[in-house]
């Protein structure tokens, strides 16, 4: 059997139309060829969402967004979307369809959120939706407390620089600038005191040495005679309990109360009492002491002058009494 060559033709052209009509589907994510079943959601808002996005089921791809049109709910507009499953996969009611993004670029897809329930959806069913935090709306949460820190900090960084303005006046200023030079002269005097002290020491090195060659020196005797040191020590440590055993201390109260006894004998003369007081105190003593003192003068000049008035002897005969020596 011959076949034509428009039946060629045709069944080209009809095949074309096919692949056609096959891929342009596809393309929309409706795949003619496997399971499909269709499943709605109702979102305030899309932020971002289109046709063809992924729908996911812990990251795995389930079905696609497959028509999104407006509608009105009590009265307010609301965006719903059409999801078209590809996979056989049972969500139990009451699940929700979050809009998510898929990447860091923004783009956006839908990640079904099991619930706990033991019934599931059918072709046809609403889930719940839900819109995940975006990122615009989650950084200016984030940055809202720290714009708040600084714009306090910013404040009080102002009300620091108008006190700090207000106190470093032309006055305070130059006395800081005052304070600065002086520190500046201490510093110098303390450099030049150090180069005077390592000149000291450059020129006294040698008496230095000497010094801590001496030092070594006595710690070497010392440290050679270190019984020796110990025995006088433990000498003194003995004489010390020898002077505490003896009588010392009974000696020293007897001394102390012939002190008193001596003071008071000193205070009874300063007083003028007693015969000590008196001969200390009384000036008729010594005037009749000294009177006495004259007279017996007197007694011996006038015995060695006229001793024959005191001492009688004659050899040869009485002579008068009377008669004055020439």
């Amino acid at each position: 059997m011959k076949i034509s060559k428009e039946f060629k033709i045709g069944i080209v052209v009809t095949a074309a139309i096919g692949l056609f009509i096959w891929g342009f589907n596809f393309l929309k994510g409706n795949d003619l060829f496997s399971h499909q079943y269709e499943l709605y959601a109702v979102y305030p808002k899309i932020d971002g969402l289109i046709e063809a996005n992924p729908l996911l089921v812990n990251g795995f791809k389930v079905g696609q967004i497959n028509k999104i049109t407006l509608t009105k709910v009590n009265g307010e507009y609301a965006v719903l979307v059409k999801f078209l499953l590809t996979e056989d996969v049972q969500i139990p009611k009451h699940s929700i369809a979050r809009s998510v993004s898929s990447d860091l670029l923004g783009t956006k897809a839908v990640e079904i959120v099991y619930s706990k329930e033991t019934e599931f959806v059918k072709s046809g069913d609403t889930l719940l939706a839900e819109n995940e935090e975006g990122l615009k709306s989650a950084v200016s949460k984030q940055l809202a407390p720290l714009q708040a820190k600084a714009v306090g900090l910013l404040s009080s960084i102002d009300s620091v620089m108008t006190v700090v303005q207000f106190i470093l006046n032309d006055k305070t200023r130059d006395n800081l600038n005052k304070s600065f030079e002086s520190i500046k002269k201490a510093i110098q005097s303390l450099e030049q005191t150090a180069y005077k002290l390592d000149d000291l020491m450059a020129t006294e090195k040698v008496k230095i040495s000497a010094i801590l060659t001496k030092f070594n020196t006595l710690a070497g005797m010392l440290e050679k005679n270190t019984g020796k040191i110990d025995n006088i020590i433990g000498n003194f440590s003995n004489l010390s309990d020898s002077l505490s055993k003896s009588e010392l201390k009974s000696a020293i109260s007897e001394a102390d109360k012939t002190l008193k006894e001596l003071n008071k004998l000193v205070a009874q003369i300063n007083t003028g009492q007693g015969t000590l007081g008196k001969l200390a105190k009384n000036d008729s003593l010594y005037n009749n002491l000294n009177k006495a003192s004259d007279d017996l003068d007197k007694l011996m000049k006038d015995l060695r002058i006229n001793p024959e008035r005191y001492i009688h002897f004659s050899v040869f005969g009485k002579k008068d009494k009377n008669k004055p020596k020439d």
